[in-house]
């Protein structure tokens, strides 16, 4: 092999991890595909973050459109969006479902008392329990669920009024009355 060929090699390694980078610059991390979207919720027994002596199941999710808000008391985007969920809950005829994730009992509830309480209730996660399952790898995320339990949407990242009106409550509005 001739020393040119030689130096082709590298080059040629160079421009295609280039071209790989070049087009996962491009790539929206908020729009990773959710295996769990059209299927059912996956199954969970945890305690309610204001009464450990309570076990929550997906039984909570039958029988009315849900949004599954996963949120942490050391998350700066679920601060952010809190101020939103707390408008929803007031606006909405829609269960909001917390689901405190990596979180302390105690810092979790010293946030809803500082800032308040959007949720109809809470799941309590502190150790990744239940959100393996659920494919959570962050918060906030949130999951539009239907009556029946079926996720129908993954929202990875904070809500805002404009993912509000533009892409939960679109979903919300088709799959209610099905």
């Amino acid at each position: 092999m001739s020393t040119a060929s030689r130096a082709l090699i590298p080059l040629s390694i160079f421009i295609v991890l280039a071209a790989l980078l070049f087009y996962g610059l491009q790539l929206d991390p908020r729009k990773v595909p959710s295996p769990l979207v059209d299927k059912p919720a996956p199954a969970f027994a945890l305690q309610a973050l204001k009464n450990a002596n309570q076990t929550l199941t997906q039984d909570i999710l039958q029988g009315k459109m849900s949004l599954v808000n996963v949120w942490a008391s050391w998350c700066p985007s679920c601060r952010q969006e809190h101020d939103e969920l707390m408008q929803i809950a007031r606006d909405n005829d829609i269960q909001i479902i917390g689901f405190n994730w990596k979180d302390t009992r105690q810092q979790a509830l010293q946030m809803l008392q500082q800032f308040g309480d959007p949720y109809t209730i809470i799941l309590f996660d502190p150790d990744n329990q239940a959100g393996i399952n659920w494919g959570i790898y962050g918060a906030p995320e949130t999951f539009v669920v239907d009556a029946q339990g079926i996720i129908r949407h993954k929202r990875i990242g904070p809500i805002d009024r404009a993912v509000w009106n533009n892409e939960i409550q679109p979903i919300i509005e088709q799959y209610r009355n099905k």
